[in-house]
């Protein structure tokens, strides 16, 4: 094969056309010969769904890729050049459970952060060593690219728990590239931004244009922030900016207005109305749509199902890796001291230089203690929830959980944890429940 072979774990995903418009438009740099597109049975008329989509959209932009649609993960990883993950364990059905647990229990209920990411995680960890095992089997050269949530937590366990290359991606930075490119009127190329954190805690310590410092046009008002479409609106307090001496991303909300998150939510939930019944009623629609035999590229209404521009991202990343372009992309990758109040083995998400066979993060260094308290706070959360993901222990969860700053008590997290345990025991093999 002269081509790159691509295999898509979580193949009928919404989010796949997505990707497939990024591989097209960029196709005669990429030169992607296979697309295997990869799912479980449960998910076997989606996956359908998806391939006659994207068979549809290559035959339309003239370009010759080979789709596959399989059942078979370990045919699909055989001697792949990039695995990409965006698979759900449990699908959307125990995403609801993971929210409606949560707000019951008057605790913010959400996919990635809190209980709801927490149990997210739980169940994806032991999926994705899995898929790991056979790629070092199977493709020990790939480079696995993470969208998988709570993409933080997950692609920690495979730094620490595999020998695969692997690299976590999100849709947040490029989202802000774009927004402060079309702010000032230039173009991407124009921007530049500094990003201090971890996956869905990040900050902007720095905006510039053009070369010129721009971050307190942002702090004074002059300069609006991109909100993400799954995350609700409340603004942000311009003194509480200038005083944090950053740019919270979007995430930030469920920390720093919970009060106002919550009480949403739990308006919500009294309608049936949470982000997942959103969610689940936006994907019905989508593979409704999808189905058209008509349609020949990306609708616009996926922009409504949050990640948008993911593909961007990966696309991007992938022809960085392909043409040793060394270029910075914002990415969760190994710490590696590059923020110094975090652990060296820590998943972080920093701006990095991207070599053919390597991913360096950019020093950070030291970080203000507006910003290291709840830094360190979330990340020894993640920390105790992949070693309880690992090793299935009930203690270590109890005390993950519990720590997370959205928990407002041992007692609440036990609780919590007893009825998430339960209606998600046939996804924990590793606890033995």
């Amino acid at each position: 094969m002269t081509g790159l072979k691509i295999a898509v774990i979580g193949g009928g995903s919404s989010y796949t056309p997505e990707l497939l418009e990024g591989i097209i438009n960029n196709q005669e740099l990429l030169r992607v010969e296979e697309l295997w597109l990869v799912d479980i049975e449960e998910g076997k008329q989606k996956l359908s769904i998806i391939e006659g989509l994207v068979k549809r959209m290559i035959q339309a932009s003239g370009h010759s890729v080979k789709i596959i649609a399989t059942f078979n993960r370990q045919e699909a990883i055989k001697g792949a050049d990039y695995i990409i993950t965006q698979f759900r364990v449990g699908q959307l059905k125990m995403r609801r459970y993971d929210e409606y647990i949560a707000i019951k229990h008057r605790v913010i209920g959400q996919e990635t952060t809190g209980a709801g990411g927490f149990m997210k995680a739980l169940r994806t960890i032991p999926v994705i060593l899995d898929i790991c095992n056979d790629i070092e089997q199977l493709a020990p050269e790939a480079w696995l690219l993470n969208f998988t949530n709570p993409a933080g937590i997950v692609t920690e366990a495979v730094l620490k728990h595999s020998d695969v290359k692997v690299i976590g991606l999100c849709n947040n930075p490029i989202n802000y590239y774009k927004k402060f490119a079309a702010i000032y009127n230039v173009s991407m190329n124009d921007v530049s931004i500094n990003f201090t954190g971890i996956n869905h805690l990040l900050w902007l310590t720095e905006l510039y244009i053009k070369g010129e410092s721009r971050i307190k046009d942002v702090f004074h008002g002059c300069s609006d922030i991109y909100e993400a479409k799954n995350i609700p609106d409340f603004g942000w307090d311009l003194q509480f900016l200038r005083s944090l001496g950053a740019i919270p991303c979007g995430y930030h909300k469920y920390y720093y207005q919970s009060d106002q998150i919550l009480q949403q939510q739990l308006e919500e939930f009294k309608r049936n109305e949470t982000r997942a019944d959103q969610v689940q009623k936006i994907e019905r629609e989508l593979f409704a749509t999808y189905q058209n035999p008509n349609l020949i590229e990306k609708p616009k209404v996926l922009e409504q199902r949050g990640g948008a521009y993911y593909s961007e991202a990966a696309v991007h990343l992938m022809k960085s890796i392909e043409l040793n372009t060394k270029e910075v992309h914002t990415l969760n990758v190994r710490n590696n001291g590059a923020i110094s109040c975090l652990p060296i083995n820590a998943c972080i998400e920093v701006n990095c230089v991207v070599e053919r066979h390597q991913v360096t993060p950019l020093q950070v260094g030291q970080v203000s203690p507006q910003i290291r308290g709840l830094l360190q706070h979330v990340k020894a959360y993640e920390e105790l929830t992949v070693e309880a993901g690992v090793n299935g222990d009930k203690g270590v969860a109890h005390q993950a959980l519990t720590s997370h700053p959205l928990i407002p008590s041992a007692e609440q997290a036990k609780t919590i944890l007893k009825e998430m345990f339960f209606v998600n025991k046939e996804f924990l093999p590793q606890f033995k429940i």
